[in-house]
């Protein structure tokens, strides 16, 4: 089957934002405009197409990143609606990752909000195209121009005007288009379907003129043609200004920026007008790179059909009508149902039994899918989120993802002894799902713990499992995930020696241990010289620090940011074995952190409190209480943001105490920062 549209015609967008911002309504409004539902769904009502699942529908929340496809001025539009609620960030970081664009939703009175700031810079990290559009232009405060130089002040970015609102508040009602001199006028009575354009009358004249020269004149300080006009007072045509525009937004040098209000169906047309004008096709982004396993150097794919076929799994889905959904987008090539792929990071080899184009939670059968696109398919077993799926005889590894380490932990057990399996199956459907999602079992009381990103994460998969998998479980009370490190650099000698009638067993190595920065992990490093311990045993001394390093010695907790070297030892020629190095380095590991005078680290997140002037005293004095140091404090139109950071283990039921502070009117948000040093006398406690 030929492909219906060309490379340049295909958009892979993301709508992104902090929660409540106005995402799934936005794209429930982009659904219908664009034909692809008849009827729109409203959030509030648990009716949006894209929150399909029942705890979405009843929470007003998106968890999952749901996919869909949509056409608009014959290009076609693979659209991912993102959550905005910090404990899923993973959803957010896996749809950034295969994405070529991204629109960023801002709300006209909250402005850049803290989870606003978190997905900003993980589509930095992947260097993503963005437009901004500030939604809610209708709402009581809206205030266009402001959340405008909070995006400079904030985010760092260059914001570029191509629109401002006509009024504000109740009184919003249209917008000027500066690329094109227009007023734009939408029609209430149909959803907003039509709208008209009319030329600038004078009431707006001057303030169109105005803002009309300082676009040009910010994409004079960025392209020379542009400059050159600028100067010699030329007018620019709007097909250049479109052309430069495009340009600088693919280079991420300009962020273009709109306005409208979703909600009453005001700016959503011009908003996907843009997004086919400005953010970039497959063609514009740089080839895909990866490292070949079989020769061990870099390749490149090429944007095109005829390349072999690559595509990178970005996420697991377990429906409960199909089994394993498994969404990938394809870099490279084609692929036809009934043929072959290989799984490069497992190297195995599977067939693709069916196809499936997504809308949301249902399904349309492809054939054949082409480079560019974003699609499911079932049946393959041997597969996890980040692996690459490639042609046999074209091998290619492409860079995988990387996801948050989990903060807050709980301790689960089936309800009755028939639920256990059913509970262990549940669980590790979910953890295939979610790669933030992780499960363990305690050393000494055999018990089940489940980690995950937060409160309402957990919360959620524990109602995923009574609901889809018929499974009842107990839940023991949150648990925060502490850490431990070392104070000085010490030196400590392990041996792991026994005789027995055949062979012994024999290990003898000295490590160094030496802290390292917060955040940086476990390091290895070998700086055995002359064969005093034969290469072969180096992978299980290796090994042995690491599983030690699972446990600590104050209270058994994960042991972090430090170096270990292993700087000797010695081998006995018929006695030594893979095992005594490894015991060998777990003693000599277990002794050095013991000697190297270890604390406890805790989880450290960033907050942000949202609370009428009214009642700042009294939010502040319960925040200083629970070892909060701010940040910041800022004013907006009656109420104050605090911005500052608090340890996890002092914010467990923070919301039902924040609501009884401020009368019901205070929210905030909060997501994982940095690990710090827990004070010595809750350390204390912790360690009894």
């Amino acid at each position: 089957m030929p492909r219906k549209y060309p490379l340049q015609n295909i958009r892979n967008i993301g709508i992104m934002a902090h929660i409540d911002a106005g995402k799934t309504t936005t794209t429930e409004r982009i659904l219908y405009y664009t034909g692809k539902i008849y009827k729109i769904g409203e959030v509030h009502n648990g009716e949006a197409t894209m929150d399909w699942m029942d705890q979405e529908k009843e929470r007003g929340i998106t968890i999952t990143s749901a996919a869909t496809t949509c056409f608009w001025k014959e290009h076609r539009i693979n659209i991912i609606d993102t959550p905005g609620h910090v404990d899923f960030t993973a959803e957010v970081e896996r749809s950034l990752r295969i994405l070529d664009g991204a629109i960023a939703i801002f709300c006209a009175v909250g402005g850049v909000e803290s989870q606003t700031e978190t997905v900003w810079r993980q589509a930095d990290g992947y260097k993503i195209p963005r437009l901004a559009f500030i939604n809610k232009m209708d709402r009581v405060g809206a205030n266009f121009f402001e959340v405008v130089k909070e995006m400079e002040e904030r985010l760092g970015t260059t914001p570029l005007l191509i629109q401002i609102p006509i009024g504000e508040e109740e009184g919003f009602n249209g917008v000027l288009d500066l690329v094109r001199m227009k007023r734009v006028v939408f029609q209430e009575e149909n959803y907003g379907v039509t709208f008209h354009e009319e030329e600038v009358d004078e009431a707006l004249k001057e303030e169109a003129a105005e803002y009309h020269e300082k676009l040009i004149e910010k994409l004079g300080e960025k392209d020379e043609d542009i400059l050159s006009a600028y100067v010699h007072s030329e007018e620019v045509s709007e097909e250049k200004l479109k052309a430069v525009i495009r340009k600088l937004t693919i280079e991420n040098k300009i962020v273009p920026v709109l306005c409208g209000s979703s909600l009453k169906n005001k700016g959503v047309q011009l908003l996907l007008n843009a997004v086919v004008d400005y953010l970039p096709s497959p063609l514009d982004i740089p080839p895909v790179e990866g490292i070949n396993p079989k020769s061990s150097k870099e390749e490149k794919r090429l944007v095109s059909d005829k390349e072999p076929f690559a595509a990178l799994v970005f996420k697991i889905s377990s429906d409960p009508y199909v089994g394993k959904l498994i969404f990938f987008r394809v870099y490279s090539g084609h692929l036809k149902v009934g043929s072959f792929v290989w799984n490069a990071n497992s190297g195995t080899k599977e067939r693709v039994g069916r196809i499936l184009q997504m809308h949301a939670n249902k399904r349309e059968e492809r054939e054949e899918i082409f480079c560019g696109d974003i699609a499911a398919t079932l049946g393959l077993k041997e597969v996890r989120t980040g692996d690459t799926l490639c042609l046999p005889e074209h091998p290619i590894v492409l860079e995988a993802m990387h996801f948050p380490e989990p903060v807050i932990s709980l301790a689960i057990e089936p309800k009755t002894k028939a639920d256990r399996d059913k509970l262990n199956s549940a669980l590790n459907k979910l953890s295939e799902e979610d790669p933030t999602f992780k499960i363990s079992t305690d050393s000494e009381t055999e018990q089940t713990i489940i980690s995950g990103m937060g409160q309402l994460h957990l919360e959620i998969l524990k109602e995923r499992m009574i609901r889809e998998f018929g499974v009842d479980a107990n839940v023991g009370k949150p648990q925060v995930s502490y850490r431990e490190t070392i104070t000085k650099g010490v030196e400590s000698e392990g041996k792991f020696i026994r005789q027995t009638g055949g062979h012994g067993q024999y290990g003898h190595v000295l490590l160094k241990l030496e802290p390292l920065e917060s955040g940086m992990g476990l390091e290895f490093v070998n700086k055995i010289k002359g064969g005093v311990i034969p290469q072969e045993f180096i992978p299980a001394v290796k090994k042995g620090v690491e599983e030690a390093a699972e446990g600590g010695v104050l209270a058994g907790y994960p042991v972090t940011d430090l170096k270990v070297i292993l700087k000797d030892g010695s081998f006995h020629e018929v006695d030594s074995s893979e095992l005594a190095f490894r015991l060998a380095a777990s003693i000599a590991f277990k002794d050095g952190v013991k000697k190297a005078i270890p604390f406890l680290l805790e989880p450290i997140m960033s907050i942000e409190i949202v609370t009428p002037e009214e009642y700042v005293g009294e939010v502040l004095g319960n925040f200083n209480s629970k070892r909060g140091m701010i940040e910041w404090i800022k004013e907006r139109k009656g109420i104050k943001v605090i911005r500052g950071f608090v340890p996890l283990a002092e914010m467990f039921g923070y919301a039902t105490s924040l609501r009884s502070l401020t009368q019901g009117r205070g929210t905030y948000t909060m997501e994982p920062s940095h690990y710090a040093r827990v004070p010595e006398d809750i350390a204390a406690k912790i360690i009894k």
